[in-house]
């Protein structure tokens, strides 16, 4: 499996000088440390955060930084032509699986349920999914999905995996 390398982009590069994006000092200090050398495994061992994917998500969609390459277990570097989302989203097979539809539907609302402090917490949210006709609004439904899932300890500690295992059906 590889590892991905960041590097800041030129907007990046601005905020380090004028905090103009609102990041939290967690935020601002793992920008700091994205150099375009650094894998994301290194960048989890220096910034001691469970919720790195996150943190590196908004900031990618917030034009602070771009996928530059990676490293595969042999420590080989590669560079990536065409930068995606760490975030990104599988094609959908053409018609669109109404099964794997359901299997996101059930994961995300099963996770929250799992992983909330109350029976209530995220109720919206667990509506808003059961809601979702398709998997174009479960996918809007992702960051959502996500932050609730990464504010307990245990979410934090479960979300790369979680958010993995969620990609592979949405």
């Amino acid at each position: 499996m590889s590892d991905a390398i960041f590097r800041k982009t030129e907007k990046g590069q601005e905020e380090i000088k004028t905090r103009s994006a609102g990041l939290n000092p967690r935020q601002r200090r793992i920008l700091i440390l994205i150099d375009g050398q650094k894998s994301v495994s290194q960048l989890r061992e220096l910034a001691a955060t469970d919720d790195l994917t996150h943190v590196l998500s908004t900031m990618e969609e917030l034009g602070l930084i771009e996928l530059v390459g990676t490293v595969d277990e042999t420590g080989a570097t590669q560079s990536v032509d065409r930068i995606e989302s760490i975030t990104a989203f599988r094609p959908l097979p053409d018609p669109p699986n109404p099964k794997e539809l359901e299997m996101a539907r059930n994961f995300m609302i099963n996770t929250l349920r799992t992983f909330s402090a109350t029976p209530i917490d995220h109720l919206s949210l667990i509506e808003d999914i059961a809601a979702a006709p398709d998997h174009e609004v479960l996918r809007a439904l992702f960051g959502r999905w996500y932050q609730a899932i990464v504010e307990t300890t245990q979410g934090r500690a479960r979300a790369e995996q979680l958010r993995l295992d969620l990609l592979k059906v949405l």
